[in-house]
């Protein structure tokens, strides 16, 4: 009804309402005035020891201006004028489906706030504005961002490192690097990624013992120096971890000195705009040792374990102790058969001089028969010829 051209221009022909007030308050009269602050001086005289009944008082006065209706005087002249009027056909505004809602329609919205993306944008500028760091110095965030490039970089080379072992266990080769060489080569990496995040860790705990010697926002004694002394306290004992377990501690540590560092900023300690700046070099560090772990999660696939530089050394050492061993036992075994052979030697040797001994001893007992019967028989001859001669 009131999109109709004829409601239109009647809303627009009504005269604005006056000022209520101003309308109330000037149709009072003096002696009017007079009777309701009279009346409202001796209501308070009344509840003067009664704080509850002055404050209902006050709300008596405060509600006690009579209102008129909020309705202005018609106009009968305008109004028949408007309805002598005709209405003008105007098909491109209005039609049999101008008036009717439907179901599904558009937005009625501003195109500004109607967009499908405007939320996401919103985020988006709330991150960008977020990494700008405006209002952070630029020598601090210059070396801040310079301080996370180890930690980048030794990130940076576990992932490559990882995914060159995984193809070399998928192609027989890797891409740059041997399995073995890119092994150890991630055992050089992972330490040096450690010790420097104890060092981070130790320094941001120092920061504060340096804003409580210049007094920055007030002396507060051992409540500020804890910050130094626990945050090195976690994140040396790491170096002496496994590796996983002393990036996840170092995780868990740099989370937690932003935590602290925000609600230092909050009570004044810090400059406003320092925890800001420690959100982004925290996010970037906690993103690279995030990748870290994966980057080792993914070679666990292939090996248990990753192997340490002894381990590389114990084939090597095992295949000596094999070949001394081998040698020894052919040593032992060439010992051992030249012992046989020296003694199946003397064996044959002493056989062979038994053996001619008792043929001597044969032949020998033969000669001295063979001379008895020789000197028998010259004694046989002999007494033959006597007989002969005789």
């Amino acid at each position: 009804m009131l999109r109709t051209t004829a409601a239109r221009s009647l809303l627009k022909s009504l005269p604005k309402t006056p000022n209520l007030s101003s309308n109330s308050r000037s149709s009072y009269s003096a002696a009017s005035a007079q009777l309701q602050n009279a009346n409202a001086l001796r209501k308070w005289k009344l509840s003067s020891n009664h704080p509850q009944r002055r404050s209902l008082s006050t709300t008596t006065l405060r509600y006690a201006t009579p209102l008129k209706p909020n309705v202005d005087k018609i106009d009968r002249q305008e109004e028949r004028r408007i309805l002598e009027q005709k209405i003008k056909p105007d098909p491109a505004n209005v039609s049999t489906e101008s008036s009717v809602r439907q179901v599904f329609e558009e937005s009625q919205r501003p195109p500004e706030n109607d967009e499908p993306l405007a939320a996401l944008k919103s985020d988006i500028e709330t991150v960008k504005d977020t990494f700008a760091l405006n209002e952070v110095p630029r020598e601090s965030l210059y070396l801040g961002l310079a301080g996370v490039i180890p930690y980048a970089a030794t990130s940076f080379s576990t992932v490559y490192l990882a995914w060159d072992i995984n193809h070399a266990h998928a192609a027989g080769t890797g891409l740059l690097f041997e399995p073995e060489r890119a092994h150890q080569l991630l055992e050089f990496i992972t330490p040096i990624q450690v010790g420097y995040g104890a060092v981070i860790i130790s320094f941001l705990g120092a920061i504060h013992w340096g804003l409580e010697y210049a007094g920055y926002g007030g002396h507060h004694s051992y409540r500020r120096f804890m910050y130094g002394v626990i945050a090195p306290a976690v994140a040396w004992p790491t170096i002496f971890m496994s590796v996983e377990y002393a990036l996840i501690t170092q995780f868990v540590a740099f989370n937690m000195m932003y935590f602290a560092d925000t609600r230092a900023t909050r009570r004044g300690w810090c400059p406003p705009w320092y925890s800001t700046y420690r959100f982004v070099l925290t996010f970037l560090v906690g993103a690279s040792i995030v990748a870290t772990l994966i980057g080792r999660g993914q070679i666990a696939s292939h090996d248990s374990a990753l192997k340490a530089p002894m381990e590389y050394l114990k084939p090597d050492r095992d295949a000596q102790r094999e070949a001394l061993a081998r040698e020894e036992e052919a040593r032992n075994k060439a010992r051992r058969h030249a012992s046989i052979e020296r003694y199946n030697k003397e064996e044959q040797e002493n056989k062979n001089k038994d053996i001619g001994k008792e043929d001597g001893d044969k032949k020998k007992a033969n000669n001295e028969g063979k001379t008895d019967s020789d000197e028998k028989e010259k004694g046989g001859d002999e007494k033959k010829q006597d007989g002969n001669s005789k």
